[in-house]
């Protein structure tokens, strides 16, 4: 039921505009009361970003499951690059992502979110056993990862998704690669 409102919200939010788009608007077009929505999401925004803690958790035990003695930045660009598309395939198709990018108040939630899922990997890279990295490098080396997925899905769209998101993930990596 949670995909199926998700679904029909995303849809109403494309047609009519996310702030002209009310809970009770979903909630009748779905059959439910709007305290019916509330016992799936607990906000409007969540209708798109619901997930987002889960995926968090997900990605941060891919970190921590990493080979030891790998470098960290190997480490972020092997799991964002296989979880990238799971992110977005999740929950995010090309209207979903267009959505957010021209919704002040979904892009600001968005990075809301972003900043949480970065301080849960930021944590599980520096659990990793030997890695000893202060908070500050680890904090740093997860937003830089962060720019690199944000400008990769960025080109993604201005191509209305016929780029490869894999190959842009590997790009951006490439360029933002920590010298020696």
């Amino acid at each position: 039921m949670r995909t199926e409102l998700a679904e029909l919200a995303l849809a109403l939010f494309v047609e009519r505009g996310y702030e002209d788009t009310t809970v009770e608007d979903i909630a009748a077009a779905a059959g439910l009361s709007k305290r019916s929505f509330f016992r799936y999401f607990p906000s409007k925004e969540d209708v798109l970003f619901g997930d987002v803690e889960d995926l968090a958790d997900r990605v941060a035990d891919a970190v921590r499951a990493r080979p030891a003695g790998e470098e960290p930045w190997a480490v972020l660009h092997a799991v964002l690059r296989e979880w990238e598309a799971r992110i977005h395939a999740a929950q995010w198709d090309m209207a979903a992502l267009r959505l957010i990018e021209s919704t002040p108040a979904l892009r600001a939630r968005l990075h809301q979110r972003r900043d949480g899922m970065r301080d849960r990997i930021s944590t599980a890279l520096r659990e990793r056993p030997g890695t000893g990295l202060d908070t500050f490098t680890a904090d740093l080396l997860t937003a830089c990862a962060a720019a690199a997925i944000d400008a990769a899905t960025r080109e993604w769209l201005r191509h209305d998704g016929t780029d490869d998101r894999g190959e842009l993930v590997d790009r951006a990596f490439t360029m933002l690669a920590p010298g020696p």
